[in-house]
């Protein structure tokens, strides 16, 4: 079993601002500079009685924290927004590819990261919302998840040279169905 990659806080904050569309990463760095900069005002210190000393040392600690945050947490909003719209952009150049490409021979070049992302964008421009849940390793079965309505599917992506799906990959996607309770499935 590989090991995970350890990684900070803020390049897990940054991969998820990257799952949601570039425009609400945009959003949540202004609001968060807007949030974290009223935080930052330091307290007015005045001739204070000894019982309150702890209180106003304790918000100049978090006024300082705040005064850094409101710098750091934006950009990395910023920057997970800005991934976001690479890949949406990068999605958008696949499928223009792909749909001018004559017959098979651009799903041959293709390689199977580049698969899942055409049938996710595919699924995209018929109104679906698309969780992409593979991307390297195991994912469980499930490559993407659709929901449209109250309907969710599981699609498990396979980018073959033959035409046939084998009974094992049937079988395997059948019992991710089964685990997640009896969602809809299907292997693309």
């Amino acid at each position: 079993m590989a090991r995970k990659k350890k990684t900070s806080l803020a390049e897990d904050l940054m991969d998820l601002v990257s799952l949601l569309p570039w425009w609400i990463g945009v959003a949540l760095a202004v609001i968060s500079y807007s949030i974290l900069r009223r935080l930052s005002v330091p307290p007015a210190v005045a001739a204070l009685p000894s019982g309150q000393m702890e209180d106003v040392l304790t918000r100049s600690m978090l006024s300082g924290l705040a005064g850094l945050g409101q710098f750091v947490l934006p950009l990395i909003c910023l920057a997970g927004a800005g991934v976001s719209a690479w890949r949406r952009r990068q999605r958008r150049n696949l499928v223009s590819n792909t749909a001018q490409a004559k017959g098979a021979y651009a799903l041959n070049g293709m390689s199977w990261q580049e698969f899942e992302m055409l049938v996710g964008e595919a699924f995209r421009m018929q109104g679906f919302s698309v969780s992409e849940t593979g991307g390297g390793g195991a994912d469980g079965g499930a490559d993407l998840v659709l929901s449209k309505g109250t309907e969710k599917f599981i699609v498990q992506c396979k980018q073959w040279k033959a035409y046939k799906v084998g009974v094992d990959v049937v079988r395997e996607l059948y019992g991710v169905m089964a685990a997640k309770g009896g969602l809809q499935a299907g292997s693309w």
